[in-house]
């Protein structure tokens, strides 16, 4: 055999081999990602039971329930949890009379003290913001960025007689970039929520 024929054959031999090789698809590795989530229609109903000091709207997919928790003081008998099971998330509000046990300054403290020191060291950023809603209702409200136990809180108030306060939790690890849609949409029902709060 010439010293040519058998070059050709051991170089056209592999180059054969490799352009057989190359000719199944190619599948790219997948991305990662998160469930595909169904969001229910935006649809409300009216809180307002009797003894209440307060009245707002809340999804029909969820339920108000009394938090019975603790407290030995009337303020326990106005604090509510509005539960969204299909999310695996809760509302707690928690309402003070303002009176003489209540100072207002201290109530307004306490809001920012749950919002800034508990989160301070986890959270991306703290962003608060003046509300003032069409019923006259003033307050704060804060987001909250990065893997924290809550990225929406807030805080109402008439100034001279009631302060309800309001966070949203989930029944999950704090994971931003996971729960960011879910948090997003639930936003939305805080805003109606404080937007439609009416005092008694």
């Amino acid at each position: 055999m010439k010293r040519s024929s058998r070059f050709h054959i051991l170089f056209l031999v592999p180059c054969a081999l490799y352009l057989l090789s190359c000719n199944s698809d190619y599948t790219a590795g997948k991305r990662k990602g998160y469930f595909k989530i169904d969001f229910p229609e935006k649809e409300y109903r009216v809180f307002d039971s009797a003894g209440y000091p307060y009245t707002f709207e809340y999804p029909v997919y969820a339920s108000v329930i009394r938090d019975s928790t603790f407290f030995d003081d009337k303020a326990g008998d106005w604090w509510v949890n509005i539960d969204v099971p299909q999310f695996a998330g809760r509302i707690y509000v928690s309402y003070k009379a303002i009176n003489k046990q209540n100072l207002f300054d201290s109530l307004i403290q306490d809001a920012f003290k749950m919002a800034y020191r508990k989160h301070v060291d986890i959270a991306t950023g703290i962003n608060d913001s003046l509300m003032q809603t069409p019923n006259g209702v003033e307050g704060i409200y804060f987001s909250l960025g990065g893997n924290t136990a809550t990225a929406n809180q807030f805080f109402l108030t008439d100034s001279t007689k009631h302060f309800l306060r309001g966070a949203l939790y989930f029944d999950a690890a704090p994971n931003a970039d996971s729960l960011g849609i879910v948090n997003d949409f639930l936003k939305k029902d805080l805003l109606h929520l404080i937007n439609t709060l009416k005092w008694k």
